[in-house]
């Protein structure tokens, strides 16, 4: 009879005890890492895979080496120019010391929460409005460096601060939004009112290089007309100077009706010309009393004396004295190519003046 009993018990204990060493069975996965505390005493760490502890009076804690996400609550914040804010964020960390994670802070996820909306709340409160909407970046740099010394302490490194969201509130929005629609508004009228000056500019630009070659083609016609005028003169004095001197060779071969006719017509070219001239006296009876007998058809001209051809000479004479500042062919030819020369050169100055004017580009606008 006792030695079932002593069996059931003996099965017992062994069933006991079997159940006690699996209790000190703790397994710890690749990510984590455990701290061994034994009786209110911490022995050590704990490697991920399979380990044993002491039955009953051993505690394991398991942290997560893993980046952690906390997001901080969205809060209202007051800026430097007194304009409400409501402002979030989140922040990643990651325990690099688990022992310090779990003696030195109650429960680090709460205290860096914590910890980040005090000091979010005391970064934004020294920037005005328009700092916090412009440079979140400056914002999150010195939230992460002032976050990541404070919780150095605790083996935990936060890596990242990101503030999510900011956002004014409602009467701080329609104040910005006038504020942008008035500044766009002005923006647009000066844009019009300088887009109008440099059309006005061009405009005016414009009608000054027309007016300028306009009077630059008047000018440049009326050179041309004078110098043509001038060379025209030239060449009808040359040629009447011509004619005279041949008349002198063979005055004498010609009556006395075309003496007079020529005569008369050497009195009316030296009228013609602007300059001064100066006409010597010769017998004009005669030539009068020769001229009245030519237009009435008198009697026939009397065989030519001597003195009518010597009387002729002189009429010629006086006429070569006048005329005698006439040029030479030569003379002549050299004046027309320094004409030419002059008028080639005002020319090509009004096709260059043209093309400039034509390929002058408008100032920037």
């Amino acid at each position: 009879m006792a030695d079932p009993i002593f069996t059931v018990l003996a099965v017992l204990i062994v069933i006991a005890l079997l159940v006690l060493a699996l209790s000190g069975i703790r397994i710890v996965q690749p990510y984590e890492q455990g701290l061994w505390i034994v009786l209110g005493k911490f022995r050590g760490k704990l490697n991920p895979g399979f380990n044993w502890v002491y039955p009953l009076v051993s505690q394991v804690v398991k942290l997560d080496l893993r980046t952690q996400v906390l997001e901080v609550p969205r809060q209202e914040v007051i800026t430097k120019d007194n304009s409400p804010t409501n402002v979030d964020a989140i922040v990643y960390l990651r325990v690099l010391t688990p022992d310090k994670a779990f003696f030195e802070v109650t429960d680090y996820r709460h205290a860096t929460i914590a910890l980040a909306q005090t000091t979010l709340r005391s970064i934004i409160g020294d920037m005005d409005l328009d700092e916090v909407l412009y440079n979140r970046e400056r914002i999150n740099t010195r939230l992460r460096d002032i976050l990541d010394e404070a919780t150095s302490n605790w083996g935990v490194k936060v890596e990242s601060v990101e503030i999510r969201e900011v956002d004014p509130v409602g009467r701080v929005k329609t104040a910005m939004e006038e504020q942008t629609s008035a500044e766009r508004e002005r923006r647009a009228a000066i844009l019009r009112a300088d887009g109008e000056k440099r059309a006005k500019i061009l405009t005016a630009e414009g009608d000054k290089r027309s007016r300028i070659l306009q009077a630059e083609g008047v000018r440049q016609a009326k050179v041309l007309e004078a110098e043509g005028t001038r060379v025209a003169q030239i060449l009808e004095r040359q040629g009447q100077a011509q004619g005279l001197r041949i008349l002198a060779l063979g005055g004498a071969t010609l009556d006395q009706k075309s003496l007079t006719v020529l005569s008369l017509d050497a009195l009316t070219s030296l009228g013609e010309g602007q300059a001064t001239k100066i006409v010597l006296p010769f017998e004009v009876s005669t030539l009068l009393k020769n001229a009245s007998e030519y237009v009435k058809g008198g009697a026939q001209e009397p065989p030519r004396q001597p003195s009518d051809v010597r009387q002729l000479e002189g009429i010629i004479g006086e006429a070569d004295k006048v005329l005698g500042r006439i040029p030479s062919p030569d003379e002549l030819t050299k004046e027309l190519s320094v004409i030419e020369k002059e008028i080639e050169d005002e020319t090509k100055s009004a096709e260059d003046m043209a093309n400039a004017t034509k390929g002058k580009s408008p100032p920037p606008a």
